[in-house]
């Protein structure tokens, strides 16, 4: 499922993070939360001019089309 991880290295970033301060915990996590996010926008940018998102898209607006779908 997932591709191989270098035990080692992941480790090493556990132990560095096990010994943050609450305050250095707290910047890393505001920072880890906007790369994650950012990551997140670039994969969903690129399924989207792959095409792999064509047929949900597709099926959305036939739901809306039909009245199959609330306002939010």
């Amino acid at each position: 499922m997932y591709p191989e991880i270098d035990m080692s290295r992941l480790e090493a970033i556990e132990g560095e993070v096990r010994q943050l301060s609450a305050d250095e915990l707290k910047r890393f996590r505001d920072w880890f939360y906007q790369f994650d996010a950012d990551a997140w926008d670039r994969q969903i940018e690129a399924d989207v001019h792959a095409g792999k998102l064509d047929k949900l898209i597709e099926k959305a607006v036939r739901d809306d089309d039909a009245g199959r779908t609330t306002e939010l």
